[in-house]
Parts: structure tokens; sequence; C-alpha cells
């Protein structure tokens, strides 16, 4: 049978002395390995388990209901979330009503650097829109999670020195194991119909694109919400508006 990886995540009711080492020797008796453990958030502790047996993991579980001190909250394949959760010690905020949604404040940009990269390491088709202010560090957050998951960045659109908005690229930039960072108000509102047509030729590729501003570029182009896999927000503070108003309104003579 193959080697798979499981996330167990626990609450503690009584943190006993000991207490992890009774779990981790019934774990080493039934051979399956510890990869990581860490606090995850208040008396709850998360762990990434790698057996070959799923038996065992079946039987952990139900021994592990028989401890009076502890409650199993979660025993599953690891999704990306629980990941980042033992490797950071907190899980990402997300949206109760809308669970694509995924939230950020600036003081999480350690996280959300590797939030972002991990999405970028995964192949084929990925549209993540990146909702914020101006200067809250998103495009800084997009290259730097390029940077992590070891993969080339291009600008299709941007205003980040100047305003960009590219017309054409060259066959080593349209590779699709590179990220397309779109800003979509550029895109939607201040090109041209050559900048159209490449938008639309690097929308179908397979390959990882970025777009900040996902509502106004929903609202302006033909796409829809339905076209992104994850929507990221990023926030000075948690209780910040994320408003379009004071950064859309502009002449377009201007440009």
């Amino acid at each position: 049978m193959e080697t798979k990886q499981w996330y167990m995540e626990y609450k503690i009711h009584k943190n006993r002395p000991g207490l992890l080492g009774d779990i981790a020797s019934l774990m080493g008796m039934l051979e399956i390995n510890i990869l990581t453990i860490n606090g995850v958030e208040d008396r709850t502790r998360g762990m990434l388990l790698q057996t070959n047996d799923d038996e065992k993991i079946e039987l952990m579980g139900k021994m592990l209901k028989k401890v009076d001190n502890i409650t199993v909250s979660a025993l599953r394949a690891p999704k990306l979330v629980d990941i980042l959760a033992v490797r950071h010690g907190r899980y990402i905020e997300r949206d109760s009503d809308d669970r694509k949604t995924f939230r950020f404040t600036r003081d999480e940009l350690g996280l959300l650097v590797d939030f972002l990269g991990e999405l970028c390491k995964q192949e084929g088709n990925q549209v993540i829109g990146l909702r914020g202010m101006p200067r809250v560090g998103k495009t800084e957050s997009i290259i730097a999670g390029s940077v992590c998951a070891k993969k080339r960045w291009t600008f299709v659109s941007s205003t980040l020195l100047r305003q960009t908005v590219r017309s054409q690229m060259s066959d080593d930039e349209m590779n699709p194991s590179n990220v397309f960072i779109i800003d979509g108000i550029v895109s939607t509102m201040r090109s041209n119909e050559k900048h159209h047509m490449l938008l639309r030729e690097i929308m179908a590729m397979p390959s990882t694109k970025v777009i900040e501003h996902p509502d106004i570029f929903i609202r302006e182009s033909e796409y829809t919400y339905d076209t992104f896999n994850v929507i990221v927000e990023l926030r000075n503070t948690p209780e910040e508006e994320i408003s379009y108003e004071s950064f859309t309104n502009f002449d377009n003579d201007g440009f």
C-alpha cells in the first residue's frame, strides 16, 4: 500500500504532563510517523502524519476517542489550510459563507506569501483573485509567493512602478509554468484591444494567473466569479473596508 499523509487535530481538555508523549508512543507502536507537530490556536494541537496503512489511522482514531484529556477534531487527508496551520501555528481566516475567500491582514504577510506560494506550485489552471486597497502589499506578496514556488513571474498589467499594459510577449514569457500577474483595473479599464487579445490568450492557458482587483475585472470583462479558484483579501487592519471608488475614477484621456 502506498505511503500517504494524514492531518490530525485534537483539542486539549487537560494538558497533563506526558500527554503528548503518550499519544506519540501510541503512534510509534502503530508505526505511524509524525512529520510535523505544532500548537494550532488555543489549546489545540495539529499533526501531519504519514503511514502506508489506512487501517492503522482508523484504529488510532478509535483508540484516541477513549482518551478523556483530548477530543480529536480532525483526522483526514491534509488540505492546504491544514499544512499551513501546522507550519504557522494558526488557521487562515475563511469566509463563513463563501468558502472560496481567504482573509489576511498586513501583519500576516509571511503566512500570505506561504499560502500564495503553495497555490502557485500547483499544476494546471489556477486563477487567484487578490482584493485590497492600494499600497497594502498585494503585488509584493504575489512576487514573493512566485519566488517561494520557484516560478518566474510576468507582469501582464500593473501599476507597481509605472503603468504596465502589455500587448505582446516573447515565447519565453508565455511559458505556462510562469505566474502571470494582472491588474484587473488596468487590464479592463485602461488598456486597448491588443492587450485584451493577449489577456484572453493568457486566461485560456493552463497556468497560474493572479488578478488584483478581481471585482472590477469581473464587472468590466466577460469573466465571472466562477472563473476564480480562490479569492484572497488583504487589509491593513481587520476592520478596513475594501472600496474601489477612490481609485477607479479616472480620466480616460490621461492614459
